[in-house]
């Protein structure tokens, strides 16, 4: 059985420290509440940010042949190796 908390009057509740120690939320830490028919879920929020529908179609720009798996490793190896060069 889980750990019981009682809800304050001011709507508060106080989440255990071995559940928040378990996923390292300290104090602050923004909580996504997701209603989930008998019950709630806390989420930690994305830390990303939100973008426009103009941000992501912008990054549609390809327009040639798709690329097999092999190659997009291919390229992502040289990249890698390049980085390492430029390291150096």
């Amino acid at each position: 059985m889980g750990t019981t908390t009682r809800l304050s009057s001011k709507g508060q509740v106080i989440i255990p420290r071995q559940v928040r120690a378990a996923h390292n939320w300290k104090s602050g830490q923004e909580l996504e509440v997701v209603d989930v028919g008998d019950g709630v879920l806390l989420k930690p929020k994305k830390p990303f940010s939100e973008t426009t529908l103009d941000e992501v179609v912008a990054s549609l720009g390809y327009h040639g042949k798709a690329r097999t798996i092999e190659e997009m490793e291919e390229a992502i190896r040289r990249g890698a190796r390049e980085s390492d060069r430029d390291s150096r």
